[in-house]
């Protein structure tokens, strides 16, 4: 039976706001004196009305707020009131303070799916995405009227595109399969327009990014700073901000892998081949682009302390930011941003701070592979921070952690001692403190460093996609559909390779040779591989469930570590009892079916009169 979607008809159907002088021009009435051509011929005029895709806003009472694809980018995602992140609603990490993301993974949401959906004092994702597609197809269908330069009519013609299958893509990981929305729709349109399934609705999003890509080639943007061919860019374009030729690309390879994953697949072995083919492709692009990886003495550049890199193929740059900026009171916790009472921030769960392997590349996951590691002399559990993946001492804030400049010893101190029978803690577990750590780690990939302790101001950036993605995408696409030693057709790079590639960048080994001995066998290293190379960029969220892994994820239980402050021992050699716990009941994740998609709201579900809901939970 064809499933039908209502819900969007008031999105798509009527007026939106804009803070543009310009803000009525989608609904303006004709004794107004505004015209189609007013709005689409003049170029400024044009750009007032397209670029709200970007940084458009809504009134919300007297204020206005963003209502704008920025709701899709993962960091920009965390910077709400709510303290939510995407890996804060998994197993990855507890969010301190408790709050309604926790109520989220323990799989009840639908009392406040609005601040997903149309709360603009939060993340209305829903509506934000269904205005910027309505845009960009009033942009496609009138573009033809734009007084412009052919490069100019080619490159917003392709950031129309671009957007409106990014929009659909954020769509679909959230909400599921939607209608692939291509033209205006009137009040004497159908409205029953179909959901497509879930295969067909990534395929729909490929062929959009394709295209955007055409026309960004016609228009000599592949990249926005035009190097020479082959040379890094300046990365200084005024532009920058804007997708690209090389960013339609991957995130076509993006959207195909997805097609490919286990809770999409419907071709089999055929996706995965398409999926590696077609990130294969971006690879290439993005090389022959003046695009690279990072050196690892560069690598947090990705995140903090410069505006734009060459590994990111597209970035959202947030400018500098100092210690009490608020927007980051969802991702740093208060102790470092001098805020007792509000801010929460990121604590890595022990589950994730065990996917960090050695350095030899021995993996730390579960208790046997903790085991098999001590005895080979790679691993002390009285000793746990030593010898690790050099990702880690870049991505979690652990006891003794080094460089914390302005605090004591430059160290981080996470620990109480036990004095005459009371516990007194240490300056990174003060209880003054309501978003302190249960878990005995911090988040510290995306901080700036900056502190109450160590004062200044660094740019933010979103690395939206990057190069280092693309290689991973190819590595379980090719393993899949090619086995771990095998390499897409017109390929020099296999799956093992791949993987290898982002490895050696950072310092790490090759993948041991016992984990490259089959599909099967390799499988788990490659998933481990993302995790923890693009952890906190907001993948995990979604990929443990286009794997169906989030079950499993889910069932817990999420561990934190106990670390008390004794005297050195043979048994205790650094000082501290390091001890793993389950962290309280009410901090436990719980699974639910449903949970592979938000709900919609209540209303809008009542509008489904020919369509099947998601369910609610």
């Amino acid at each position: 039976m064809k499933k039908y979607i209502i819900l969007i008809v008031s999105i798509i159907l009527f007026p939106v706001l804009f803070s543009s002088c310009l803000e009525s021009y989608l609904d303006k009435s004709p004794e107004s004196g505004l015209t189609k051509d007013d709005v689409f011929k003049k170029l400024d005029n044009f750009k007032k009305f397209f670029l709200d895709v970007y940084e458009g806003r809504q009134l919300d009472g007297p204020t206005w707020r963003d209502w704008n694809i920025k709701m899709g980018f993962p960091f920009y995602f965390g910077q709400w009131d709510q303290k939510y992140t995407w890996e804060g609603l998994t197993d990855a990490a507890d969010m301190g303070r408790y709050m309604e993301g926790q109520t989220f993974k323990s799989g009840q949401v639908s009392a406040f799916v609005n601040k997903f959906t149309y709360d603009r004092a939060r993340r209305p994702i829903l509506g934000s995405m269904f205005t910027a597609i309505r845009i960009c197809n009033m942009t496609l269908e009138n573009i033809k009227l734009l007084q412009a330069d052919q490069v100019t009519i080619d490159d917003y013609t392709g950031q129309a595109h671009f957007v409106r299958a990014f929009a659909h893509f954020e769509l679909f990981r959230i909400w599921g399969p939607m209608p692939y929305i291509t033209k205006v729709l009137g009040p004497t349109d159908q409205w029953d327009i179909p959901r497509l399934s879930k295969h067909e609705t990534l395929l729909r999003i490929a062929a959009d990014m394709d295209t955007a890509a055409t026309f960004f080639a016609k228009a000599d943007l592949m990249r926005r700073d035009n190097p020479t061919p082959g040379a890094p860019g300046n990365l200084t374009n005024v532009d920058q901000a804007r997708p690209n030729g090389v960013a339609a690309k991957a995130f076509k390879a993006r959207a195909l892998l997805y097609a490919a994953s286990p809770l999409n697949n419907e071709l089999g072995v055929k996706d995965w081949e398409n999926a590696a083919i077609a990130n294969w492709e971006a690879i290439t692009l993005a090389k022959a682009n003046g695009y690279d990886l990072q050196t690892a003495a560069k690598y947090k550049d990705n995140y903090v302390g410069v505006t734009y890199t060459n590994e990111q193929l597209w970035g959202y740059n947030y400018g500098g930011w100092n210690e009490t900026n608020g927007n980051q009171q969802g991702m740093i916790n208060g102790v470092f941003g001098n805020s007792k009472s509000s801010w929460s921030g990121e604590c890595p769960t022990q589950n994730f701070v065990d996917k960090f392997e050695t350095k030899d590349g021995y993996p730390l996951n579960t208790q046997t592979e903790r085991d098999a590691a001590i005895a080979a002399g790679k691993f002390k559990d009285q000793d746990p921070y030593a010898n690790r993946d050099p990702r880690f001492y870049i991505d979690i804030i652990h006891n003794q952690a080094s460089n914390l400049i302005g605090w004591t010893n430059s160290k981080a101190q996470i620990y109480y001692t036990m004095t005459n029978g009371a516990a007194v803690y240490s300056e990174l577990l003060d209880p003054s403190y309501l978003g302190i750590t249960r878990t005995g780690y911090y988040m510290r990939k995306r901080w700036s460093e900056m502190s109450v302790k160590n004062k200044g101001s660094k740019n933010i950036t979103d690395p939206i996609i990057r190069l280092g993605e693309l290689y991973l995408n190819y590595a379980e696409a090719a393993n899949e559909a090619y086995g771990p030693s095998g390499a897409a057709p017109g390929t020099s790079m296999t799956a093992t390779d791949a993987i290898n590639v982002i490895r050696t960048r950072i310092g790490m080994p090759n993948v041991l040779a016992q984990y490259t001995a089959s599909k099967d066998a390799f499988r788990p290293r490659i998933k481990n591989e993302r995790n923890i190379e693009l952890c906190f960029e907001g993948h995990y969220y979604f990929d443990i469930r286009r794997w169906k892994d989030a079950p499993a994820a889910y069932a817990g239980p999420l561990m934190g570590v106990d670390i008390e402050k004794v005297a050195v021992s043979t048994s205790y050699p650094t000082g501290f009892k390091y001890t793993r716990y389950a962290l309280s009941s009410d901090r436990q994740s719980n699974w639910k079916e449903a949970m592979y998609y938000l709900p919609f709201n209540t209303e809008d579900t009542y509008k489904m009169r020919a369509f099947v809901s998601n369910e609610v939970w």
